[in-house]
């Protein structure tokens, strides 16, 4: 006998919520999980709710009306495979399963191929907005076919986080699509977070801020042109204090970030496409270092602070302030630049046709990169699709020349006081490079040439040759 319209499998915290979520917009859900205990527990807290617990997955099955929709909230990897497999063989023709974990878009690729000859339908679904997000509306980038996201919308857009643009959710594209772009959201969050953290440390390194301080600066800037979830949070993180030491907690943590696994293949699949992601990278690279808590301290002692001059001891702190808030800005808008071209190559190669300005929309609410700035970038792919790269769009270049001379001081007075800025170091350089129509790699293949043959192209003519530079020097 059907009692639900949807199917939860996997009741960890992003599960629950999302089932909460689900089952409070309408849509009865049934649940199941891994340890049957926990699906009866489930069921128990929300007794007034419309949720049917099954303790088999036969028993899940059975719960729902047809096509079925079942979304799986479980590990990456082989769980996703295995339950998949398991699944598969209940199901009927037509029947949807969802992935909304953050699962690499490839293995999305290689499913979505596998169920369609079984005519199973299957979606790689990216959330983002963490536990709260999942409870109460996130952003969310399906991918799959058509008939897919004809059977799955009504759900997704009750569910999503919703702005002035919409509910925040789209049909990204085929096969992976989805996943791909949530993973390249995650890659955008990790150089977001990776500038922000590198202005608190010249606030409080450089300017002398304490971390309420700080947190008062970033509140500050939050009501204007760097509004956003992450800039808002940091105001909010800076002003804890530590319930043992009353002191800011921020200052109690250790300084060793961790990471998951979408940062890394944003980074891989970028190689492999030929994007530069320069600011993201850095921030991956921050983060691997940042876990060498030990070699750090000992090698401070190897190189006294002393050593170096402050670069920030001039022009006032307010000054400094608004020059952070430019460099910001600007190296924000890099980290968004290098994330819309990493889609763009992917949706090129994979065929996927995805709507940038669309993905600017759906990542305004809900999302942890959500902030001003997509207004902006959504209004730069809306004028013109076939926008090369975010740098230049006429409006966000005029903005980025207004603040370049205040980032390159921020860069230079760190470098000045040996204060790390790695992601605002390589957003510049990036910007630098993107701007400039000579670059000095005409030595670099030279040099390939010289010792590899690999040939090179002259400036006034079309096609590769090979000099022979050892009789040349003869």
């Amino acid at each position: 006998m059907t009692s639900s319209t949807f199917a939860v499998v996997g009741l960890g915290t992003m599960g629950r919520n999302l089932a909460l979520n689900i089952e409070e917009h309408g849509f009865p859900v049934a649940v199941w999980n891994l340890e049957p205990e926990w699906t009866e527990a489930f069921v128990r807290d929300h007794p007034q709710a419309k949720f049917t617990g099954a303790k088999t997955l036969e028993a899940l099955i059975g719960h729902l009306e047809r096509p079925r929709r079942i979304m799986l909230m479980i590990p990456a990897g082989a769980p996703v495979d295995e339950m998949i497999g398991k699944l598969a063989a209940l199901l009927n023709p037509g029947d949807i399963l969802i992935d909304g974990g953050n699962s690499h878009f490839a293995d999305t690729r290689r499913r979505e191929a596998a169920l369609r000859n079984k005519d199973l339908h299957f979606v790689g679904c990216g959330v983002s907005g963490g536990e709260e997000g999942a409870r109460f509306g996130p952003s969310i980038m399906p991918g799959g076919s058509d008939a897919a996201w004809a059977r799955t919308h009504d759900v997704l857009e009750a569910i999503a986080a919703k702005t002035e643009a919409g509910a925040c959710v789209t049909h990204v594209g085929p096969d992976g699509a989805g996943h791909f772009v949530k993973m390249v959201h995650n890659g955008i969050e990790y150089g977001d977070m990776q500038i922000i953290a590198e202005v608190y440390d010249i606030l409080c390194r450089g300017l002398g801020l304490t971390t309420p301080q700080a947190g008062e600066v970033f509140a500050s800037w939050n009501a204007g042109s760097l509004e956003s979830f992450l800039v808002e949070l940091t105001a909010h993180v800076c002003a804890v204090a530590d319930p043992e030491t009353k002191q800011p907690l921020v200052d109690a943590i250790q300084d060793k970030a961790g990471q998951k696994g979408t940062g890394k293949w944003t980074a891989q699949i970028a190689l492999d496409l030929g994007v530069a992601i320069p600011t993201i990278s850095a921030a991956l690279d921050a983060r691997v270092l940042s876990s060498l808590k030990d070699e750090r301290v000992a090698a401070s002692a190897r190189f006294p602070a002393g050593e170096a001059r402050s670069g920030f001891t001039e022009s006032g702190a307010e000054n400094w302030k608004n020059d952070l808030r430019d460099a910001l800005f600007a190296a924000r808008v890099c980290s968004y630049a290098q994330g819309m071209a990493l889609i763009k190559a992917g949706s090129d190669e994979y065929r996927w046709n995805i709507d940038l300005a669309e993905m600017a929309r759906i990542w305004k609410g809900g999302c942890i990169i959500r902030a001003k700035l997509l207004d902006t970038v959504r209004q730069a792919f809306t004028t013109d699709p076939s926008l090369v790269n975010l740098l230049v769009d006429p409006a966000i270049a005029a903005d980025m020349r207004r603040r370049a001379p205040g980032w390159r001081r921020v860069v230079a007075g760190a470098a000045w006081s040996g204060i790390p800025v790695p992601a605002l170091g390589a957003s510049l350089a990036y910007f630098d490079s993107y701007r400039t129509p000579r670059l000095p790699q005409n030595l670099t293949q030279a040099q390939r040439d010289a010792f590899g043959a690999h040939k090179f192209e002259r400036v006034e003519q079309p096609g590769f040759i090979h000099f022979d530079w050892e009789v040349a020097q003869h």
